[in-house]
């Protein structure tokens, strides 16, 4: 359907069906309007899988690795792939838009979903962000990047603002979203800017409509509409809550004339144009899916990402390695993704240890746990679990309203559970109810207990492990619902011996639209007991091996959604660990298993460091792949890490008296590593191979917008690899505050062993303007260098920009 089409849907609407349908209907859909033919459409958090409208371990979805590795393959190829597998888990559970990417930017390491978002450079994200956008929306589905704009932090996001100037924001934080504004919906964001919530930002309409051309919905963030202020900019679906600040209240501000009805027409306008694309309308249907297979580009994904900082040599493994030591926590319990509303359900994930005893089947492949990752609760095991109901593996789940009467009953396949919407009525519950039998295959103490924001006791085989009250650390909702606190008591267990599991939560639904989400279950805390016995296990073992894989590395709670870090230690005790290890055996690879930077002060000493980030449900067999030389590892850092925390040129991300400012303005970064003068331990672009290239002089020539700088490559090394070609800009004399030198233009390129090519890197002549209420130039020469990371760059070709 064409516009004109679409806007005699509109004129056949009442007032009262046109807010409706700016509004949800329910957690995840829209309003359906039978007579004109629009179905209701459905929304999934994403970004790095699709969940679906369900979170529930019974309708898995494909888990893809983090954001963070996939801005690490530095390839548009990878990323719109990515965008694609999205697009057919979104197809699948019969999703319209996926709310994703995240691209926002890495402003400061201690951000709270630094995993979720690509990088520090607005270049770098802009690119492959919009070649996600791409892949996504080349099956039928809306992409929606989020979160417009400078939620680049997690504490006070719902209430702060951020102090920025506009060049900031024009050269750095909103240029992602310039680049990707082709997509069908972008999500506004809970911060304020400059004083002014985002939901009723000016910068909604201009530049994103008025100056981009973005002609999708603007969504909010999940209950971020709180006024009729935003039906007036131009924030088009308020979402979840048909209830809330619009509503009758916004049909009674149009009648009273506070809000043109014009404006209301243009967002339901924009909302039955994603209508026509998503084929939510009659006589319209979507494009056919691309076929994608999921789980083998979550391997190759985590491939290309995986990012290879040190090597003496050991890499790759012999294929006879002998004795293989692989030490940590994260090895068998490895984080395939991040906290918070990213999080998929997968069927399954591939740890560390079982790929590379796989990959090594004549190696003697022993393992040990060194030092505990976990915080919070972990599910019990479901083989060691029946339902009382069924007979069959599982639980028996009920909700209880506040006079006891059951309102929904269900058998479920884990002991954690989450809702946001779905067919469970949580805003009529007050209690839920789990009972299993539990018949665990060791023997010893334990600590049992639940985790949820209410009332909980957990009762085994009729006695009461833990009857205590849980409360929220802070007041984000996010946090106390995503990350929720535990409780736990300990209890000896026999193996063998079947024990009834009774758990048993009050508690008080969420405010508005939120009323329907719940976070609550039941399962063991970690075990630490004795972690010297650990330490000394894990030491021993390495000792004795020919080659330790060491994975360290995050966990749930350091990295989520509703909570920023305090600091870049690893957790636990994995410092420790790593110095007793490598100090018995310097033939140690080191894995790192997070979705942002972390403190390594002891890296050097390995003899080889891979950085995997949050690898997907195929992360070990990725890994082993790495190992055993049948990939070569292709990634390139998407951000600087530091080697010290003192060393951070951005640490603030906690907003005073309300107030969050960006002083730093366009230096963030490697930009600010530059300006400071400082050398981190792993520069932006940094990144290592199985094999060498040698880049030629480049030569720039002149092109339609800009420039094309052409770059002879040459695989000099024994082995088919690849490369990624790097191209920075610098001004020697200026008269604007410019970074030292700022990213340009990249390609990845992969050749044979000996193979030659020239590699041509576009640079559009915006690249070197910079803002001053509008686009200028500076007139004079500026300098483009081929680097092999932001700290590493070659000899300058000389371009001049020409007065305008």
């Amino acid at each position: 359907m064409n516009d004109e089409q679409l806007h005699g849907l509109v004129d056949r609407l009442t007032l009262e069906q046109k807010v409706h349908l700016l509004t949800g209907r329910d957690f995840w859909s829209t309003t359906p309007i039978d007579a004109i033919g629009l179905r209701s459409m459905v929304f999934s958090d994403g970004p790095s899988g699709v969940r679906g409208p369900v979170w529930d371990e019974r309708f898995p979805s494909i888990n893809l690795p983090s954001a963070s590795a996939l801005s690490s393959s530095w390839d548009r190829a990878t990323a719109r792939a990515y965008g694609q597998v999205c697009a057919a888990e979104a197809r699948r559970k019969g999703v319209d838009v996926v709310l994703g990417p995240t691209i926002n930017l890495h402003r400061s390491p201690l951000g709270g979903r630094h995993f979720e978002a690509f990088s520090e450079d607005p270049l770098l994200t802009a690119e492959l962000a919009a070649s996600y956008v791409d892949g996504v929306q080349s099956s039928g589905v809306a992409a929606t990047p989020k979160h417009y704009v400078a939620n680049d932090f997690e504490t006070e996001r719902f209430t702060a603002s951020v102090e920025v100037d506009e060049r900031t924001l024009r050269e750095v934080y909103l240029r992602p979203f310039e680049t990707a504004s082709h997509a069908w919906a972008v999500m506004s964001s809970y911060n304020s800017v400059n004083g002014v919530t985002a939901t009723e930002h000016d910068l909604l309409e201009s530049p994103l409509n008025s100056e981009w051309g973005f002609d999708g919905i603007v969504v909010s963030d999940w209950a971020a509409v709180r006024s009729i202020a935003a039906a007036r900019a131009a924030q088009d679906l308020a979402m979840p809550d048909p209830d809330g600040a619009w509503g009758d209240a916004l049909v009674a501000a149009v009648r009273a004339g506070d809000v043109p009805e014009a404006a209301i027409d243009r967002k339901v306008l924009r909302i039955l144009r994603l209508a026509t694309r998503v084929g939510a309308l009659d006589g319209t249907s979507p494009r056919e899916p691309v076929t994608v297979d999921g789980g083998a580009l979550a391997r190759t994904a985590e491939i290309d990402g995986t990012v290879l900082v040190a090597n003496d040599g050991i890499l790759p493994l012999d294929p006879a390695p002998g004795r293989i030591a692989v030490i940590g926590h994260n090895a068998v319990v490895a984080r395939s993704q991040g906290g918070g509303s990213a999080t998929v359900v997968p069927e399954k994930v591939v740890s560390p240890l079982t790929g590379i005893t796989a990959a090594f089947p004549d190696a003697s492949v022993d393992f040990a746990v060194g030092a505990v990752v976990q915080e919070g609760l972990s599910d019990l095991p479901l083989d060691e679990l029946r339902n009382p109901a069924t007979g069959k593996p599982g639980v028996r789940l009920r909700l209880l309203d506040a006079d006891g009467e059951v309102l929904f009953t269900e058998d479920r396949l884990a002991t954690s559970f989450v809702w946001f919407g779905g067919d469970a009525p949580i805003a009529r519950g007050r209690t839920l109810e789990v009972a299993t039998t539990w018949t665990p295959t060791r023997s010893g103490e334990v600590d049992l207990g639940f985790s949820g924001v209410g009332r909980g006791r957990v009762q085994l085989a009729g006695e009461t492990i833990v009857d205590e009250a849980a409360v929220p650390d802070g007041d984000d909702l996010g946090a106390g619902l995503l990350s929720p606190p535990s409780r736990t008591g300990r209890v000896s267990v026999a193996a063998g011996r079947a024990y009834d599991v009774v758990f048993r939560f009050d508690y008080e639904p969420g405010p508005g639209g939120l009323a329907g989400a719940l976070a609550a279950g039941f399962g063991l805390g970690p075990d630490m007991s004795d972690p010297e016995a650990l330490l000394d296990e894990a030491a021993a073992l390495a000792a004795d091996a020919d080659v330790v894989v060491l994975v360290v590395g995050t966990n749930s709670r350091v990295e989520s959604e509703g909570r920023d870090r305090a600091n870049l230690d690893l957790p636990g005790r994995q410092n420790e660990l790593a110095r007793r290890v490598i100090a018995v055996n310097p033939r140690t690879v080191l894995v790192v298993n997070a979705g942002s930077p972390v403190l390594l002060p002891w890296a050097d000493q390995a003899a080889a460091v891979l950085v995997t980030w949050f690898g997907g449900q195929e992360y070990g067999t990725a890994l082993a792949d790495i190992l055993t030389g049948a990939a070569e590892p292709g990634g390139r850092m998407p951000t600087t890490w530091p080697r010290e925390f003192d060393d951070l040129p951005v640490s603030n991300v906690t907003p005073a008296d309300g107030r969050l400012p960006y002083d730093e303005g366009v230096h963030i970064g490697y930009r600010a590593w530059l300006r400071a003068d400082r050398d981190p331990l792993y520069w932006f672009g940094h990144g290592l191979g199985y094999t060498t290239f040698d880049t030629g002089d480049p030569r720039a020539a002149p092109a339609e917008d800009g420039y094309v700088l052409v770059v002879p490559v040459r695989n000099t090394g024994t082995r088919r690899g690849k490369h990624v070609v790097q191209v920075y800009a610098a001004r020697p004399d200026t008269a604007v505050d410019r970074p030292i030198r700022w990213l340009v233009g990249f390609e990845a390129v992969e050749l044979d062993a000996g193979e030659s090519t020239e590699v041509q890197v576009a640079v559009p002549r915006r690249a070197f303007a910079h803002w001053d209420a509008g686009w200028a130039y500076e007139p004079g020469d500026f300098h483009l260098m081929v680097g092999r990371s932001a700290g590493d760059v070659g000899t300058p070709v000389t371009i001049t920009e020409a007065p305008r």
